[in-house]
């Protein structure tokens, strides 16, 4: 049997990089609990000091249920090091009957896409005589992603 599990993301800002996230994934922003209705009152609620109030919305979810919860953690360190995972966005279609030339297209529009959201194009990531194209981008928070 599958273990359950949520991503969690350390950041700064949680809301913005949850609606940059929900963006990028075809999420959206996890409503609060039943009965509640923001989230801070049901952050109030559960006794969480006023030091934790004012984040917004914090996490995000599949609207179809079949990908894992992803809830933005605040932390107040800045990110230093490269990440030790990342998160791999299928753009291409991924069928390699496919001419490389169209799924790099499809690829780099993507790209153009979430930078309109705020993320950062480090760069193509592609080899010659290769038959694979990606793009390596950063978070508005400056974690790394790739689009393939």
């Amino acid at each position: 049997m599958s273990a359950r599990f949520q991503l969690v993301i350390d950041c700064k800002d949680p809301e913005p990089l949850a609606r940059f996230w929900a963006a990028a994934l075809g999420y959206v922003l996890e409503p609060p609990p039943e009965g509640f209705a923001t989230w801070d009152d049901w952050r109030r609620d559960i006794g969480l000091p006023d030091s934790e109030l004012g984040i917004g919305a914090d996490s995000i979810v599949d609207p179809d249920g079949g990908g894992p919860r992803i809830w933005f953690h605040a932390l107040p360190d800045a990110k230093v090091v490269k990440n030790r995972l990342h998160f791999d966005i299928r753009a291409s279609g991924g069928d390699r009957s496919v001419p490389l030339a169209i799924r790099a297209q499809r690829v780099d529009a993507e790209a153009r896409r979430l930078a309109d959201f705020g993320a950062t194009i480090t760069g193509a990531l592609s080899a010659d005589g290769l038959d694979h194209y990606a793009v390596g981008m950063k978070d508005p928070e400056g974690n790394e992603f790739d689009i393939n």
